[in-house]
């Protein structure tokens, strides 16, 4: 294991976070299986969904507006020439889903302001979020940019948790990175402590933080 406190810590806006940025501050990311992370059945999730999304074609002509919509963009992001096509897939689906509820927003291109290294006029910028009108963000979404840059979601999405400041000594964040179509869960722990050794670069304790 790379011992976080032998690599330089710097100050970095979210988005140009590495992974090398992430074991600086001895992060790590355990992968579960769906039933270990999401502790419930996964699939009531499509319960409320409209059943001709689950065996969609653009060419049934009986498809109500909506489904033709997200098959739109669902075909958009997957044969992908531009970024916002799977930022607006993403917000799409999330609302299928049933993400946002009453008085909660998803917005777009989200700024975070982020201390780090002593720096604070760093920003880590989201793709997707979302908050609710108290402006309280309950999740973040990261695309994968590695197609038109050498940019990886993974280190960036964390970088929005830490931003978060937590409300309390510590909070649970909800992180979606989105490569492509496919979608890759993570709860990340933010604490107090944590966001102060972001905050300073001060050096972490190994395996700290999962």
């Amino acid at each position: 294991m790379v011992d976080g406190a032998r690599l330089i810590r710097s100050a970095k806006s979210g988005s140009d976070r590495t992974f090398n940025d992430v074991m600086a501050y001895n992060i790590t990311v355990t992968p579960q299986s769906p039933e270990q992370f999401f502790r419930q059945n996964h699939g009531t999730l499509l319960e409320s969904v409209d059943p001709s999304l689950l065996n969609p074609s653009l060419n049934d002509e009986n498809i109500s507006d909506a489904v033709f919509e997200y098959l739109g963009h669902l075909d958009l992001a997957t044969n992908v020439t531009q970024e916002s096509f799977i930022d607006a897939f993403a917000q799409k689906t999330l609302q299928i889903l049933g993400f946002v509820e009453r008085d909660l927003i998803l917005t777009a291109r989200h700024n975070i302001p982020l201390r780090i290294c002593g720096d604070n006029q760093r920003v880590a910028e989201t793709d997707v979020c979302l908050l609710d009108l108290r402006l309280m963000i309950l999740l973040v979404l990261q695309d994968d940019k590695t197609v038109f840059s050498r940019s990886y979601p993974e280190p960036q999405v964390i970088a929005e948790a830490i931003a978060i400041t937590p409300p309390l000594d510590a909070m649970t964040i909800l992180c979606i990175t989105m490569v492509g179509t496919r979608p890759i869960f993570y709860l990340v722990p933010v604490t107090e402590a944590l966001s102060n050794v972001v905050a300073l670069a001060s050096i972490p304790k190994l395996k700290q933080w999962s």
